[in-house]
């Protein structure tokens, strides 16, 4: 099989990667690809949103299934796009369509979705810039900290937490009337705040049945000790000690069947990747957002533990036979951690020359935000590669994964060394 994989980030490296090894695959292309990519396959200049180029692409070169890694297609409705042309329709996408997308590209609906099918979920309400002042009159009836998203899809930072009701009411007018996040935040939700500790589930479905992937835990804060600014990821931990069959017992009933089954009585047909974010609060677990896609860079700590062949999935989810595949978990511990560019959230320099990834050997290198320059890697993003490392424990694993991330160099270099300590810490009062 011939298979388009669309996206350019340290999910779309992770997943090449795990494509790459199943005997089912004959070409890999991923558009647009990085500078790791292209071990596994053939980039393809091709922008994911660009729904004409890529069925140019797909029909001259008999592109048997289309995987879709970022939410921008999804939410743009690329399988919509498909599904209604004739060249294209034959042929599988892996994400769901419009409707589906919503979950992820609309707060206001994932949150009212959760609302009609009784899923536990922060009480909230939403509100557009005419309605300003109710949304300050909500935020008086909340205690602090107070939740503001925008609706919209806002690259990962549409999500700010503040703890006095005059910060609430000045970064409200900023999304609302200053429109901070653009299209984005036309419209705002504000929510209670939950007390917890995150985790990140995720599954692959036809629409009927659906496949448990590993959970991860990942880590959004810049700094260490969960400090500074959030960011796209800061690393990822899998499995997760809390996550015990207990806990995911109450997620599968009240949260996973759920959510397929609501998806069904709503008629929307959802053939992909859903990813759960959510918050264990004093054992009981609340979503906190939907996506719908794999999230990043958990992807690259979850990859590396499942076993089965990843395209065989895929066909169970193309054909509704998903419930015939069988899926094998490595029972391994795996850690990520992020290198990032300095000043990354905020302003960062691109094209310094990265090296030392020819001196790694026991750890995967999932490039994220590079390029190549005139024969060289070279940095191109934020989020420059995601060092993972899969060991017999959790301990092992991080400290491989911080031994590495100290191998590869490039200027401003910048890491996490505390990812994965907090459950070091759980798992040694468990003991």
């Amino acid at each position: 099989m011939d298979i388009l994989l669309l996206g350019s980030g340290g999910r779309e490296c992770a997943l090449a990667w795990k494509i790459s090894q199943s005997t089912i695959l004959n070409k890999l292309y991923i558009a647009p690809g990085n500078a790791g990519t292209d071990k596994y396959g053939t980039n393809v200049d091709l922008k994911p949103t660009d729904f004409k180029g890529i069925k140019k692409f797909v029909v001259e070169n008999k592109i048997g299934l289309v995987v879709v890694g970022p939410e921008d297609p999804l939410v743009l409705g690329i399988q919509d796009f498909f599904a209604a042309d004739k060249d294209l329709k034959s042929i599988p996408v892996i994400g769901p369509n419009k409707a589906g997308a919503q979950l992820e590209g609309s707060k206001q609906f994932s949150k009212a979705f959760m609302q009609r099918h009784a899923i536990p979920t922060a009480k909230y309400k939403s509100f557009t810039a005419e309605e300003y002042d109710a949304a300050c009159d909500y935020l008086k009836t909340l205690k602090a900290p107070y939740v503001i998203k925008a609706d919209g899809l806002a690259a990962g930072k549409g999500v700010v937490i503040v703890d006095k009701l005059d910060d609430a009411k000045k970064e409200l007018a900023a999304m609302l009337k200053d429109k901070k996040f653009g299209a984005a935040s036309e419209k705002v939700v504000i929510e209670e705040f939950l007390k917890g500790v995150e985790v990140s589930v995720f599954i692959i479905t036809d629409g009927k049945s659906y496949k448990l992937l590993p959970e991860a835990k990942d880590y959004k804060r810049v700094g260490e000790g969960d400090t500074g600014l959030n960011t796209g990821g800061m690393g990822a931990i899998s499995p997760v000690p809390f996550a015990d069959a207990e806990f995911m017992d109450k997620v599968d009933n009240r949260i996973i069947i759920p959510t397929i089954k609501g998806l069904q009585s709503e008629g929307i047909e959802y053939k992909g990747f859903i990813f759960f974010g959510l918050i264990n609060v004093k054992g009981e677990p609340y979503v906190i957002e939907y996506n719908c896609r794999m999230g990043d860079p958990e992807t690259e700590v979850v990859m590396p533990r499942l076993k089965s062949d990843l395209i065989d999935l895929f066909e169970g989810v193309a054909t509704g036979t998903l419930s015939e595949r069988d899926i094998e978990i490595d029972e391994r511990s795996a850690a990520t951690i992020m290198l990032v560019a300095g000043g990354y959230p905020n302003d960062y320099d691109k094209g310094k020359k990265i090296t030392g990834m020819d001196l790694i050997n026991d750890s995967f290198l999932f490039h994220a935000g590079t390029t190549l320059k005139n024969g060289e890697v070279v940095t191109n993003g934020g989020r420059v590669m995601a060092i993972t490392s899969i060991a017999k424990d959790l301990d092992t694993a991080v400290s491989r994964s911080v031994y590495n991330a100290d191998i590869v160099k490039f200027d401003k270099k910048y890491y996490r060394r505390d990812i994965g300590q907090d459950m070091l810490k759980l798992l040694e009062k468990a003991n």
